[in-house]
């Protein structure tokens, strides 16, 4: 990893690199946003209602106990759900964080309190996650087809 100067995190350069920080660290999670300094002042908000939320809206690095395929396709997949957050706003960035978790979100996703930075995802890092998920998945196909 190298370190980026804001928020002094480092940055997870690679998939290869995010499979090992989640090998050593289990119970991380991701988030796209502007980040721990712009998060901290700002809740996440359940856009509809206009409620706050009791934490940070994020996805789950780590597998739930019925995945069965490599950790690398897990990655790969949780890292490209919420892409389309940084391509709307080049001001977002993916980022690494351990916390605690408080709630569900509206869409069910957790929400995490007592949050830690960790790192920020890498431009390589998410590029590689693209590409393996288009690799080994049936991107797009749903429940209905």
């Amino acid at each position: 990893m190298t370190e980026d100067a804001e928020a002094g995190l480092p940055v997870v350069e690679d998939l290869d690199r995010l499979e090992a920080l989640v090998r050593e660290r289990p119970g991380l999670y991701l988030r796209y946003s502007r980040g721990p300094e712009a998060d901290r002042d700002r809740p996440s908000r359940d856009y509809e209602s206009g409620l706050p939320l009791p934490g940070l809206s994020v996805t789950v690095l780590s597998p739930e106990r019925w995945w069965t395929r490599p950790l690398r396709d897990w990655l790969a997949r949780q890292v490209c759900k919420y892409t389309h957050l940084a391509e709307a706003d080049d001001r977002r960035r993916g980022w690494v964080l351990a916390g605690r978790e408080v709630g569900r979100g509206p869409d069910h996703e957790p929400l995490v309190g007592d949050v830690r930075p960790v790192a920020w995802l890498g431009e390589r890092a998410v590029a590689q996650a693209r590409a393996h998920y288009r690799a080994v998945f049936d991107a797009g196909r749903d429940s209905t087809g």
